[in-house]
């Protein structure tokens, strides 16, 4: 049984070496024949050399396309290599080496998709912005597929080589929750272990969040992104009854002019109600035709 353990990376020079020489450090100790494996996503430093030089097998991107199109070639490649067992972790060593095998293990006890729980295990450092922007991820992708899920956006997890074939990601920006929901629509295993996060090492800047601000608007984005994708009848009709419901009220508005007044109070009030229902009544028509093609 092969197993490929891959990490995207963008400008990690100063983290990379450690955490390629802990996993091998950690992988040698095993029975497991293995391969790291680093997508360098048009890195501008010397990521690409260092995980040359400590033993990776290494994929550059010509320019840098994001977490969901390294995924992507990630899970092409692994493929590649004959991965049996594939393990995803980061490059900056917030997840602990050491921790690997034991994801491994609950892949060959029956398990298909192994995450590890950093909010089951320990945090020694995460900002309180991004904190409850995890949990709030978490909810939502336990409400979408009825799946309890602690830590929706761990980038900790290994999985079955069908599950890398079978399960595909079309998201522009990140793979965490699209590969969750698919794996439990799909009716593959799923589990959660502990999993320690450390605080992240080398360069300090988040290479995904340039401040609070774009963090929250980029997650609320994604939110939105997931209830349009998995749950368009409550997206569509969420949007779609608040725009009848204000139609309503303005049309009660004016039948209530009609009825003290004998006049309507103007046209265009007229017309506004009356788009608005009809607005309302076509984007829940959008909810039920998105609902029969959803993936």
């Amino acid at each position: 049984m092969k197993v490929v353990i891959t990490l995207p990376a963008y400008n990690e020079e100063k983290t990379l070496g450690g955490v390629l020489d802990s996993i091998k450090k950690v992988m040698d100790g095993t029975a497991y024949t293995y391969q790291i494996l680093v997508v360098d996503d048009g890195s501008k430093d010397r990521t690409a050399h260092i995980a040359k030089q400590h033993g990776a097998v290494v994929v550059s991107h010509p320019r840098n396309y994001g977490l969901a199109e390294a995924f992507r070639t990630e899970m092409e490649h692994c493929l590649r290599l004959g991965a049996d067992i594939i393990v995803h972790t980061d490059a900056d060593g917030q997840y602990r080496a050491q921790e690997i095998p034991g994801l491994i293990k609950k892949v060959e006890q029956g398990y298909d998709f192994v995450m590890g729980s950093r909010f089951m295990g320990h945090i020694e450092s995460m900002p309180l912005l991004k904190r409850l922007g995890n949990k709030a991820f978490s909810k939502v992708l336990s409400h979408i597929t009825k799946t309890k899920i602690t830590d929706g956006q761990t980038g900790f997890r290994a999985f079955t080589r069908e599950v890398a074939e079978k399960v595909s990601i079309s998201s522009t920006h990140t793979y965490t929750q699209e590969q969750i929901i698919r794996v439990v629509r799909q009716k593959f295993k799923l589990l959660e272990v502990p999993a320690y996060f450390a605080k992240r090492g080398g360069d300090t800047t988040s290479r995904l969040m340039k401040n609070p601000f774009d963090y929250a608007i980029k997650a609320w984005i994604t939110l939105f992104r997931v209830y349009r994708d998995y749950e368009p009848l409550k997206f569509f009709g969420f949007i779609g009854g608040l725009f009848f419901t204000v139609g309503v009220l303005i049309g009660l508005f004016v039948l209530w002019n009609i009825l003290t007044t004998g006049i309507a109070g103007g046209i265009p009030r007229v017309i506004l109600s009356a788009l608005l229902i009809l607005s309302g009544i076509q984007v829940w028509l959008f909810g039920f035709l998105a609902d029969m093609h959803k993936k």
